[in-house]
């Protein structure tokens, strides 16, 4: 692990213990000398001196959880592997997380003493999940394997214990799978798909429309990020990288 105080013109290397449950998988600055960093176990640390000291937000890991949960009926639950994939932060530090089989998916926020196991509500497998605009008050997206796609209503119940419910939106992607989902602004949302392709729907999903000038692009696009209306960016394998220009997309 780096950290920089200069904008990238020097870094430090930040030492890791190697007795850390799993691996460290995401890190988000919070503020000067201010981080989070989450592992492929579920394990959760806040540091406040730049990276010296590290304290756990999580009493257990996943695995323990799920040892103590079995019974709980989270279809899928048994195959978990150990490791979770898919690590998404909302701006209130509410966490998603997917197992990596895709099986179920995990929430935890802030306060809470473990992750909560949530079963999927499709017999297909998780692709992908986030959080509508970045903020969990929005609500939830999920993408399913073949291409499904779903959103929740507005304030999902992170202390409940119950499923998430989602709504299908009528997208078809061909059977190619949905990698990620960003909204430009509250009705209009793009999503990136495996084959290089790009949906784009102007009414929060109802309908939607391919992006053409895409289609050319070889291998799969991963990721799509908004940084206001204006300025966004797509990023795809074998260093593909799309801009975002307004009025006439990418």
């Amino acid at each position: 692990m780096l950290h920089t105080k200069d904008g990238g013109k020097s870094w430090l290397r930040v030492p890791v213990s190697p007795k850390l449950p799993g691996e460290p998988i995401s890190i988000t600055a919070l503020g000067p000398d201010y981080a989070e960093m989450t592992t492929s176990s579920g394990a959760v640390y806040v540091t406040d001196n730049g990276g010296r000291n590290w304290k756990a937000q999580v009493k257990e890991t996943i695995d323990s959880t799920l040892n103590r949960t079995i019974s709980s009926g989270v279809s899928g639950a048994s195959y978990f592997t150990g490791s979770i994939i898919g690590v998404i932060r909302d701006l209130k530090g509410k966490y998603l997380a997917i197992s990596s089989r895709g099986n179920f998916f995990l929430t935890w926020q802030p306060g809470q003493e473990f992750w909560i196991p949530r079963a999927r509500e499709t017999s297909r497998r998780i692709q992908s999940m986030g959080f509508i605009q970045g903020d969990s008050k929005n609500g939830v997206w999920m993408s399913t394997r073949g291409g499904g796609l779903g959103f929740t209503e507005s304030n999902v119940d992170f202390d409940s214990v119950n499923g998430f419910d989602f709504i299908s939106s009528p997208i078809k992607t061909g059977g190619y799978g949905i990698l990620d989902v960003a909204f430009k602004t509250k009705d209009e949302l793009w999503v990136a798909c495996g084959g290089g392709i790009l949906y784009k729907s102007m009414n929060r999903g109802k309908t939607w429309e391919k992006e053409p000038e895409t289609e050319k692009i070889t291998g799969n696009l991963y990721k799509i990020k908004f940084f206001n209306s204006e300025s966004g960016f797509v990023l795809g394998s074998n260093g593909v990288l799309l801009k975002y220009l307004p009025g006439k997309n990418y």
